[in-house]
């Protein structure tokens, strides 16, 4: 099977699990005083449910997965842009007062949602995080990436591809996000050992591709000696091999990226991106609900669940288990 009719046939499966989120809308309450449903009902409030970051949509598809298998409510929402961080306030408000069984939230900033989600703590509300959590941690667990890992493995890759001396930028997504923070360490811990690569600094793209592409192009034109690139989402990587390929730099300034969209794999097979740090969103979802459940259940769980992340280059990016990474829609991987 080629990989063209692989992601034609995972964007017809996002397409309908983008359908199926209709079915779960509303904001009804739970039953006033009488425990727990019969069926379960979690609301996940994401960074953002814009369709054409498709971190969230293989995420939104482990929670459907989960939720089917175990027979479980949910409901999905979320802004539709990871910089509004106000507007996951009210959302993160609406799902508090609705009083499910559970809350399962991706924050968009460390420190602003924890009203919030003491509200729903307080109302008797399970709440875990998922991807990013809140400071201080009020969740009974956090599913993700071991983002400090991550960073440190594309730091890494990017030093094993460079001559001394280098400069070499970070471009990061939303300032603030735990996920972003812990990158950003991770990378710079990195970095910080290697007193001939320079770091012009850290750039953030607001979560927009463009912008990602705009803060690049304007880095490479004021630093001719800028020699590598991280970014550090989907939309920051993107946007960043947008730039250099448009420049014509593709062999002079090593890009590596996170995450594994459409986009990001032909980069990848041109040879814009060098390598790309892969996390597992399905896994993050499908468990999200697992978790949730057996918390519900009175089940001790982990305070934290690293799901993991690989580092794919064009040279290994045709093995079998990283193809299954590239393309989580066609071939699910369950924990």
């Amino acid at each position: 099977m080629n990989r063209t009719w692989k992601r034609a046939a995972g964007m017809l499966l996002a397409a309908a699990a983008l359908a199926a989120a209709a079915i779960w809308s509303g904001w009804l309450p739970s039953p006033a005083g009488g425990g727990r449903e019969a069926q379960p009902r979690m609301i996940f409030v994401i960074k953002s449910v814009d369709p054409t970051i498709e971190f969230w949509q293989v995420l939104q598809d482990g929670i459907r997965e989960a939720a089917t298998e175990f027979g479980v409510r949910v409901e999905i929402v979320g802004p539709d842009n990871e910089t509004d961080v106000e507007g996951q306030i009210r959302i993160l408000e609406q799902a508090a007062s609705a009083r499910p069984d559970a809350i399962v939230l991706a924050a968009t900033e460390l420190n602003r949602l924890v009203p919030a989600a003491r509200q729903a703590v307080e109302a008797g509300v399970e709440l875990l995080t998922v991807d990013s959590g809140i400071e201080p941690d009020l969740a009974s667990t956090m599913i993700a990436t071991d983002n400090v890992a991550a960073g440190k493995a594309a730091g890494s890759e990017l030093l094993s591809m460079l001559d001394r001396p280098s400069q070499v930028a970070i471009i990061s997504f939303v300032r603030n996000s735990a996920s972003q923070l812990d990158r950003e360490e991770g990378v710079k811990s990195v970095l910080a050992a290697h007193p001939d690569i320079e770091l012009l600094g850290t750039y953030y793209s607001e979560g927009y591709e463009q912008r990602a592409y705009e803060t690049t192009l304007a880095l490479l034109r004021a630093h001719p000696n800028l020699r590598g690139i991280v970014g550090l989402n989907e939309p920051s990587s993107v946007g960043a091999g947008r730039a250099i390929e448009e420049a014509g730099l593709v062999n002079q300034v090593k890009l590596i990226g996170f995450d594994s969209s459409d986009a990001e794999v032909r980069q990848l097979e041109r040879g814009v991106m060098h390598a790309t740090v892969i996390q597992k969103p399905f896994q993050m979802g499908y468990l999200s609900v697992k978790t949730a459940l057996e918390t519900l259940r009175g089940k001790r769980v982990p305070q934290r669940i690293d799901t993991g992340s690989v580092v794919v280059t064009k040279r290994n990016m045709y093995e079998e288990e990283n193809q299954k990474l590239l393309f989580p829609f066609v071939r699910r991987q369950l924990p």
